[in-house]
């Protein structure tokens, strides 16, 4: 079943895109704001919260850094009206990271300057191994002067990450702490730099876990993987961590029975509502990274009309 998997994952760049979204709808919210705060007022009226994430990355040109800079400040001030129970979540290569760093800063200062005029969050997320130093600098730049509304992403599989979150401790304090979410990891990394065994790449995980919740850092626990979550479990009970001082995060439309299970637990939840016009090479990479989602496409194409 994997070489037919993997068929399809390479298939689907050149199929139509109508058909494409017959598939991608589940995992995004739409192409308009519109569509995002339906989709985060459903989740919010089932106990959850939301962060939104605007779909794009890796740009050309400064000047589309700018028009997503505007895109997102409009995005802020209509989620604030719509008074959605959520935060924001943006890549730095869609304001020009690779480009120009101090544009990039430039730019994201603007956006989290926004988000905390209304005491709210932006979360920088971590991209490939070429962009984890630029990221860690943006992150300390914006902390120090935003202390309460901005976080970064870990990524579990890189070797260096451990040694990364334990470097940033001289930011962290009891009234500030650092807000991070930990995920697994998506690009595809050398194995000199990568964890690549599923076995190890939870072990890490867990590590760095731990690691956070020994040292009052927030951790927003980023998995859909039971064996993890179970995990993290172990680990709240362990450190008697207060409800309030992490939370679970998932993708919109993946797992929603174990994030069921999460909630009626009594944790917190967060779901990611990715939503945009770029939304095709979104559902492109993401069948990429994992083509067991083919299964997906058939009942979408064929169970579904």
């Amino acid at each position: 079943m994997m070489w037919l998997n993997k068929m399809i994952a390479g298939m689907l760049p050149f199929m139509p895109k109508s058909l494409v979204w017959l598939f991608s709808k589940r995992y995004i919210a739409g192409k308009k704001i519109e569509d995002a705060i339906k989709i985060s007022r459903e989740l919010n009226a089932d106990g959850m919260m939301v962060t939104i994430d605007l779909l794009g990355e890796f740009i050309t040109e400064l000047s589309q850094a700018e028009d997503n800079k505007n895109q997102y400040l409009h995005i802020i001030e209509t989620i604030q009206k719509a008074q959605i129970d959520g935060n924001f979540s943006l890549k730095p290569t869609m304001f020009g990271l690779l480009i120009d760093k101090e544009v990039c800063y430039t730019n994201i200062r603007e956006i989290v300057a926004k988000a905390a005029s209304f005491n709210n969050f932006v979360r920088i997320d971590m991209e490939d191994s070429q962009c984890v130093d630029l990221e860690i600098e943006l992150f300390r730049r914006l902390k120090a002067e935003f202390p309460k509304n901005v976080g970064l992403v870990f990524q579990a599989y890189l070797k260096r990450t451990l040694g990364d979150v334990n470097a940033l401790l001289d930011i962290h304090s009891k009234e500030t702490p650092i807000n991070y979410r930990l995920c697994k990891g998506i690009y595809v990394e050398s194995e000199k730099i990568a964890y690549k065994k599923y076995e190890e790449i939870n072990k890490h995980y867990l590590n760095d876990l731990e690691f956070m919740f020994k040292n009052g850092i927030y951790p927003a626990i980023a998995t859909h993987d039971k064996p993890l979550v179970e995990g993290a479990f172990e680990l709240i009970k362990k450190y008697n961590v207060p409800r309030e001082n992490y939370e679970f995060q998932m993708l919109y439309g993946v797992t929603p029975q174990l994030r069921k299970a999460i909630l009626e637990a009594g944790h917190r939840m967060r779901i990611y509502v990715p939503f945009g016009e770029q939304w095709f090479a979104y559902s492109t990479r993401r069948l990429k990274e994992n083509p067991a989602m083919a299964k997906d496409i058939i009942k979408a194409l064929f169970v579904r009309g």
